[in-house]
C-alpha cells in the first residue's frame, strides 16, 4: 500500500525526487544531503521518506491557509459593500492533518542537533510583561497605584456594575468561569495561577474578563471621559478628608491616562501599538483598581452585548457572549449567523491563533459554542464561581426579594 502526503507518493517519488528536494536549495538542503550521507541505509531511507512528507504537508498547509486568508479578504470587501456572505465565501474543511511517517525520537534529536550545530546560542527570548511591569509603568507615568480590595468586595462591585448595564448573573459568571478557570482574581494575568502566582504570562489578558492591554486603551479612549465625570461625582459626595485626597489623586491619574488613550486615532492597530509601549502599559492596572476596575471590565462586556442587540441578538447565553469576547465582537457575530455556524473555526482565527488556542482547534463555530458551554459548566463548580453566584444572589435578593439560587448548569434562553 502506497502512502501519499499532500498528493506526493513517496514510493513513486523515488530517488529522483529525493535528490531534487535535497539539491533544490543549496542554503537549505545542503544540510539535508550532508546529514543524510552520514546515516546508515535504513536510517537514510526513513529520514528521506519523513523529510519528503514534511515538505508535502507544509505545502498543503500553506495552500490551505492561503485560501483561508484570500476568502477572509473577500468577506471584508463584501462586508464593506453590504453583500451577504454565502457558503462559497468560506473554507468548508479543516486544515490538513499530517499522516506521514514519523521519525524515531533519537533520529529526530540527531537531526535537530545537526541543524543547530553551527547556529550561535540564541539569547533567551524576552518574556511578556507581567503585572509587576504594568504596575511600574502606571506608577512611573501616571503616579497611579491601584487600590486593592478583597475579592468578594470586588465581585460585589462587579456584579452591581454588571446588573446596572443589563448583563445577567448567568452571562457574567459563566464568562468569569471560562476566562479565569473559575477561581480568577482581579489581578489575574493569563498564564499565571490566580492563587499560587506560579507560571509565566502568555498574554496581557487581565482580570475577570481578561482584558488585553490594548482593550484597556480602547475602553479608556471610548469611556474614559465618563469615568472621569463619575469619579468627580464620587469625590464631591465624599466627606472624609483623607479618602477625598486619595480619590483626587486617582482622578488626576485617570485624567492623564485618558489624555494618553485619546492621543492616537481610535483604531485597533494604533491601540495595539501603544499597548506595547511603557506609556500605554501604564493604563492596564486600572483593571485591578477596586473602584475603576469593575467599570473597566464590565463596560467591555456591555459594549459586546449592545453590539449584539443592534444586530438583533438579545438575551445571548454566556457562551455566545463569550464567543464575541474571544473571537472579537464582529467576528463572533459572523460566526453566529446561519451561514457561519457550520463553518470551521479556521475561517475566523489567524493561523497562529487557531493553533495556540486548544478549545478552538478542530471545530466548527457551533461546536466551539458547545465546547465553551461545557467548559463553563465545569468551571462553575469552582470556589470562585460559586462565590460570584452567591454575591449576585445577595444583590438580587436585596433588590427584588429572596430568589432561589440558579442551578450550576443553568443557562439563559436563546434568541
Amino acid at each position: 500500500m502506497q502512502n501519499v502526503w499532500g498528493g506526493i507518493s513517496v514510493r513513486a517519488a523515488g530517488v529522483g525526487l529525493v535528490m531534487l528536494l535535497l539539491t533544490a536549495s543549496v542554503s537549505a538542503n545542503s544540510k539535508v544531503a550532508e546529514f543524510s550521507s552520514q546515516l546508515r541505509k535504513a536510517e537514510r531511507k526513513q529520514f528521506e521518506a519523513w523529510y519528503i512528507a514534511q515538505i508535502a504537508h507544509e505545502e498543503a498547509m500553506t495552500t490551505y491557509w492561503d485560501k483561508v486568508e484570500l476568502l477572509r479578504k473577500r468577506r471584508r470587501q463584501k462586508r464593506r459593500d453590504k453583500i451577504a456572505f454565502k457558503d462559497r465565501d468560506y473554507v468548508t474543511t479543516l486544515p490538513p492533518v499530517y499522516q506521514g511517517p514519523k521519525l524515531k525520537t533519537r533520529l529526530l534529536q540527531r537531526w535537530n542537533a545537526f541543524q543547530n550545530k553551527d547556529k550561535p546560542v540564541a539569547a533567551k527570548p524576552d518574556e511578556l510583561p507581567s503585572v509587576a511591569d504594568y504596575l511600574r509603568s502606571a506608577k512611573r507615568h501616571y503616579n497611579f497605584v491601584p487600590e486593592r480590595i478583597p475579592e468578594r468586595e470586588y465581585k460585589r462591585r462587579y456584579a452591581m456594575e454588571a446588573l446596572s448595564h443589563g448583563l445577567t448573573k448567568d452571562q457574567v459568571v459563566r464568562i468569569f468561569a471560562l476566562e479565569t478557570g473559575g477561581n480568577g482574581t482581579a489581578d489575574m494575568q493569563a498564564g499565571i495561577h490566580p492563587t499560587k502566582k506560579t507560571g509565566r504570562p502568555i498574554s496581557s489578558a487581565l482580570g475577570y474578563a481578561q482584558l488585553l492591554a490594548a482593550n484597556s486603551i480602547n475602553v479608556i479612549a471610548k469611556h474614559g471621559p465618563k469615568f472621569v465625570t463619575r469619579l468627580q461625582r464620587i469625590i464631591k459626595r465624599e466627606r472624609v478628608p483623607q479618602r477625598r485626597k486619595e480619590l483626587q489623586a486617582k482622578l488626576a491619574s485617570l485624567q492623564a491616562m485618558v489624555r494618553t488613550a485619546k492621543s492616537i486615532p481610535y483604531k485597533w492597530s494604533r491601540q495595539r501599538a501603544l499597548a506595547r509601549t511603557s506609556l500605554g502599559m501604564g493604563l492596564h492596572p486600572l483593571n485591578i483598581d477596586g473602584l475603576i476596575g469593575p467599570w473597566m471590565q464590565v463596560v467591555k462586556l456591555a459594549d459586546i452585548k449592545e453590539l449584539a442587540e443592534r444586530n438583533g441578538l438579545t438575551n445571548l447565553p454566556g457562551a455566545e457572549l463569550e464567543l464575541m469576547n474571544l473571537a472579537g465582537p464582529g467576528t463572533g457575530l459572523e460566526m453566529m449567523k446561519p451561514v457561519g455556524r457550520d463553518k470551521p473555526t479556521t475561517n475566523f482565527f489567524s493561523r497562529r491563533g487557531y493553533y495556540r488556542n486548544a478549545i478552538v482547534r478542530g471545530r466548527t463555530s457551533q461546536e466551539l459554542i458547545v465546547a465553551l458551554d461545557e467548559r463553563m459548566d465545569a468551571n462553575l463548580k469552582k470556589k470562585g464561581s460559586q462565590e460570584f453566584l452567591a454575591v449576585f444572589d445577595e444583590i438580587i435578593a436585596r433588590r427584588n426579594g429572596p430568589v432561589r439560587p440558579a442551578a450550576l448548569n443553568a443557562k439563559p434562553a436563546g434568541n
